[in-house]
C-alpha cells in the first residue's frame, strides 16, 4: 500500500502563531493565562493547553486578572475592549489574514457600505467580522440566501478565510452579473486554497482519503466535504482511534490530509498507524518496519551511527583500524540517548507518541540497558588508557547531570535551573559530546597530528550538528509545549534550516580542500559525499515537511552508517 501525506497538512501560519503565543506566555509568565473561547478548533490542542494550566473563558467577567489571548478566529472589537476594561492583559492572537478582512470591513463600514460575508454566521471568525460591520453586516451560506438579499446601493463582499473556493467563485460570478457595483475582495486564505486544491488532486490520484482534524473545525470539515464530493471513500477523524481499517482494506493507496488546526504529532501518528495496520498482507515488510522502529526507539540506530562515524574519523586521520573506540562511542551514545529519552517522555508524548509509549512500557529494561552500556563504555576506555577513561568519565557525568537541577540559578517561573534549561544547549552539547567520543578519544590515544584532528573533529561535529538541529526542527511543536528552548525555537525554522545547510556545505568544502593540502589520507575527499547527500535530503524534507517523521529520522541516521561504509575504501 502507498500512503501519501498532503504537503499542506497541519498548522497554517495563523494557527501556528496563536499556539506559539499561548505556549510562550505559559512558559514565561507566572500570571494566570486564559483564552477567550477555544484558541483553535482542535480537541487535542485544547486538552494540551488545559494540562499547561491555560484555561478557557467564554464570558467576560466584570473584573479579572491575568493574561487573556484572543482566539485565532478573532472577536468583535467590543469584546476586546471589554476584556481590557475588566482588567485583563490582552494578547491578540487573531490570524493576520483575518485581521486584514476586519480592516477591509471596518474601512468600508465607516463609509456607509453594507457588508456581505460568505460564511456561517455562527462561526467564531464570522461573529468577529460582523462586529466590524457597524450593524450593516449580512451572512450567507447559499446562493439562495444571496439572491434573497436586497440590492444595496454600496456593499463589499468578503469571504470567511476558510470558505470553499469553488463556492466563492460562484458568488463572485453572480455579483459581476447581477450587482457589478459591489466591491469584491478575495479574502480566502492562500493556505486554504492550496489545501482544497491539493485534496482534490490527491483524491483523484488515490483510492481513499483520510482527513485528520477537529470536528468543530470549519476548514477541516470543508476538506472532508471536498474529498467526499470526488466519489472516493473519505473519512474525517479527530484521532487515530477513529480510523476504520475495514473501509481502507481494499485501497491500494491512501491520502492523508489535515486541517489548519491539526498538530504534526497527530498527522504523524495517523501515518504510522495506517502503515502498521494496513501492511498485514506483506509479512516481510511489516517485519522490516518493526525492526526499523525498534532500532530507532531504542537508539541502537543512533549508537551504531556514532560507531561508524568514529571509524570514519579514525580512517581519515590514518589511525590503525582499532574498533575499540568505535565500540566506546556506540556504548556512550546508547547510554546517554536512552537516559535522555527516559527524562523526556513528556515531550515525546507530542513528538514521538510511539516512542513515549515504548519507554513507559519498558522503562525498567531501558534503565538497565543504559546503565550497563555506560559502564561497559567506561571499562573499555579504562583499558585503552587513563586519559581516555578520564575524558569519557567527565563526559558521562556531564550527560547524567543534563537533566538534574544543579545550576545555582533560577530558571523560568522560579524553578531551579538545569543544563537543559540553558537556551539552545541541547544541540550544542550533543554536538560537542559526539565530537569528543568520535574524534578526540581516538586522536588522544594515538597522538594524532593536531591539524588533522581539528579538521576531522570539525567535520564530525558539522554532521552531528546538522542531524541534531534537524531533529529539533521536527520536534519543535512538542518542545515548545514542554517549554524547551532549542535552537529552532530561538532562531526560527527557516533560519535553522539555512544554518544547517551552510554548515554541511562548509563541511563538504573543507574535506575537498584537504585533497590539495595533503593533511588527511589521500582518499578523504570521498567523504564529502556525506554532507552533500545530507544537504539534498534536508532541503527535500524542508520542502515536503509531511513525509513520515519516522522515515526522515531513519534516513538521516542511516547516513551516518554510510559514512563508516565509505571510510572502508578511504
Amino acid at each position: 500500500m502507498r500512503i501519501v501525506v498532503a504537503k499542506t497538512a497541519g498548522f497554517c501560519m495563523g494557527v501556528r502563531r496563536a499556539v506559539d503565543m499561548v505556549l510562550d506566555a505559559s512558559n514565561l509568565s507566572s500570571d494566570p493565562i486564559f483564552t477567550y473561547g477555544p484558541l483553535i478548533h482542535n480537541p487535542q490542542v485544547l486538552k494540551m493547553l488545559e494540562e499547561k494550566k491555560v484555561f478557557r473563558i467564554d464570558d467576560i467577567p466584570e473584573k479579572g486578572t491575568g493574561i487573556v489571548l484572543i482566539r485565532a478566529h478573532g472577536v468583535p472589537p467590543e469584546d476586546e475592549k471589554a476584556l481590557k476594561d475588566a482588567g485583563f492583559t490582552v494578547m491578540n492572537a487573531t490570524c493576520p489574514r483575518v485581521i486584514s478582512v476586519q480592516v477591509i470591513i471596518h474601512k468600508y463600514a465607516k463609509k456607509g457600505y453594507s457588508t456581505i460575508i460568505i460564511g456561517d454566521e455562527k462561526h467564531p471568525e464570522v461573529v468577529g467580522l460582523l462586529g466590524y460591520a457597524e450593524e450593516k453586516g449580512h451572512t450567507i451560506t447559499t446562493m439562495e440566501q444571496l439572491c434573497a438579499l436586497p440590492e444595496f446601493e454600496t456593499a463589499v463582499v468578503v469571504a470567511q478565510t476558510t470558505q470553499d473556493t469553488a463556492f466563492y467563485d460562484e458568488i463572485k460570478q453572480w455579483c459581476k452579473m447581477n450587482a457589478p457595483h459591489y466591491r469584491i475582495f478575495d479574502t480566502i486564505c492562500g493556505s486554504t486554497e492550496k489545501r482544497q486544491t491539493e485534496i482534490r488532486e490527491l483524491a483523484k490520484a488515490n483510492d481513499a482519503v483520510i482527513v485528520v482534524g477537529g470536528k468543530q473545525s470549519g476548514n477541516t470539515r470543508r476538506l472532508a466535504q471536498i474529498a467526499s464530493g470526488t466519489g472516493k471513500p473519505a473519512a474525517h477523524i479527530e484521532d487515530v482511534s477513529q480510523i476504520d481499517y475495514g473501509q481502507l482494506s481494499k485501497a491500494r493507496s491512501v491520502a492523508i490530509t489535515a486541517g489548519a488546526s491539526t498538530p504534526n504529532w497527530i498527522i504523524n501518528d495517523a501515518y504510522v498507524q495506517i502503515e502498521r495496520n494496513l501492511q498485514h498482507q506483506h509479512p516481510a515488510r511489516i517485519f522490516l518496519l518493526l525492526i526499523r522502529d525498534f532500532l530507532l526507539k531504542t537508539n541502537i540506530m543512533a549508537a551504531a551511527g556514532a560507531g561508524f562515524l568514529t571509524y570514519a574519523c579514525s580512517k581519515l586521520q590514518g589511525i590503525a583500524q582499532d574498533l575499540n573506540h568505535a565500540l566506546i562511542a556506540m556504548l556512550y551514545v546508547l547510554s546517554m540517548q536512552i537516559l535522555n529519552n527516559l527524562f523526556t517522555i513528556k515531550s515525546d508524548k507530542y513528538n514521538h507518541p510511539g516512542r513515549a509509549l515504548f519507554y513507559k512500557k519498558n522503562r525498567t529494561y531501558l534503565w538497565i540497558l543504559a546503565v550497563l552500556s555506560g559502564i561497559a563504555g567506561l571499562y573499555l576506555s579504562f583499558i585503552t588508557g587513563p586519559l581516555s577513561f578520564f575524558i569519557l568519565l567527565v563526559m558521562s557525568l556531564l550527560g547524567l547531570s543534563y537533566n538534574l537541577k544543579i545550576i545555582p540559578l533560577t530558571a523560568k517561573k522560579g524553578q531551579a535551573a538545569r543544563i537543559k534549561d540553558i537556551p539552545g544547549s541541547k544541540t550544542i552539547l550533543i554536538t560537542l559530546a559526539w565530537g569528543t567520543v568520535t574524534c578526540l578519544l581516538p586522536a588522544v590515544a594515538n597522538q594524532s597530528n593536531l591539524l588533522s584532528v581539528a579538521i576531522v573533529c570539525l567535520f564530525a561535529m558539522g554532521l552531528v550538528f546538522a542531524r541534531t538541529a534537524f531533529f529539533d526542527i521536527l520536534a519543535i511543536q512538542g518542545d515548545r509545549i514542554t517549554g524547551k528552548e532549542t535552537l529552532p525555537i530561538l532562531l526560527g525554522e527557516k533560519t535553522s534550516f539555512k544554518i544547517i545547510q551552510y554548515i554541511l556545505i562548509a563541511d563538504m568544502c573543507m574535506i575537498l580542500l584537504t585533497f590539495f593540502i595533503d593533511v588527511l589520507v589521500k582518499k578523504a575527499f570521498f567523504l564529502a559525499f556525506i554532507p552533500l547527500i545530507m544537504v539534498l535530503l534536508i532541503r527535500f524534507f524542508e520542502r515536503d515537511s509531511h513525509i513520515s517523521g519516522v522515515y526522515r529520522e531513519f534516513v538521516i541516521e542511516f547516513s551516518f552508517l554510510v559514512t563508516g561504509l565509505i571510510a572502508t575504501v578511504v
